[in-house]
C-alpha cells in the first residue's frame, strides 16, 4: 500500500462533502497539475491518503482510500488529464495544523512541508505514522 496527500480548499470540497459521498466516493477532479496528476497515476485501488484542508485550516482533517485508479476527468475534454476516486474512511480526533508538522523534526523532508503549493503528494509511510498519531488516529 502507498499513501498520498489529497488538498481541497474546504469551501470548494471539504472532508463533510467528501464523507456525504459514502462509500461511492467521488472523483478527485480538476488536477491540472503534471506532477500531481502523475501521482493519481501511480495510485492504487486500495492505497490511502490524508484529506488535507488548504486555504485558512491548513490541517489534516481525514483518512480517505483510492477507490478507483487514473481514469479520464471528467471535468475536461482534454485527454491529458486523468483522476482517481476516493472514499472517506475516518476523520482525524484532532485535525493535524501543518505548523505542527512543520514544527516536527522527523517530518522535515515531507513534501507537504517542502512544496505546500502541490495539490496531490506521496506521503512515506513513516510520515504517516508520525501524523495518524498526532491526530489521535489510526493508520
Amino acid at each position: 500500500m502507498a499513501y498520498w496527500l489529497f488538498k481541497s480548499e474546504p469551501s470548494t470540497w471539504g472532508w463533510d462533502d467528501q464523507v456525504a459521498k459514502g462509500d461511492a466516493g467521488e472523483e478527485w477532479d480538476g488536477v491540472r497539475n503534471y506532477q500531481a496528476r502523475n501521482f493519481m497515476r501511480d495510485m492504487a485501488v486500495g492505497d490511502r491518503g490524508f484529506f488535507y484542508h488548504s486555504q485558512t485550516e491548513k490541517a489534516v482533517v481525514g483518512i480517505v482510500e483510492v477507490i478507483a485508479t487514473a481514469h479520464p476527468d471528467s471535468t475536461t475534454d482534454d485527454a491529458r488529464w486523468e483522476c482517481v476516486d476516493i472514499k472517506a474512511v475516518r476523520g482525524f480526533e484532532k485535525p493535524v495544523k501543518l505548523d505542527r508538522i512543520k514544527a516536527d523534526e522527523r517530518l522535515a523532508e515531507m513534501i507537504l512541508v517542502r512544496n505546500s503549493r502541490l495539490s496531490v503528494q506521496p506521503v512515506s509511510p513513516a510520515e504517516w505514522q508520525i501524523i495518524c498519531a498526532m491526530g489521535d488516529t489510526k493508520p
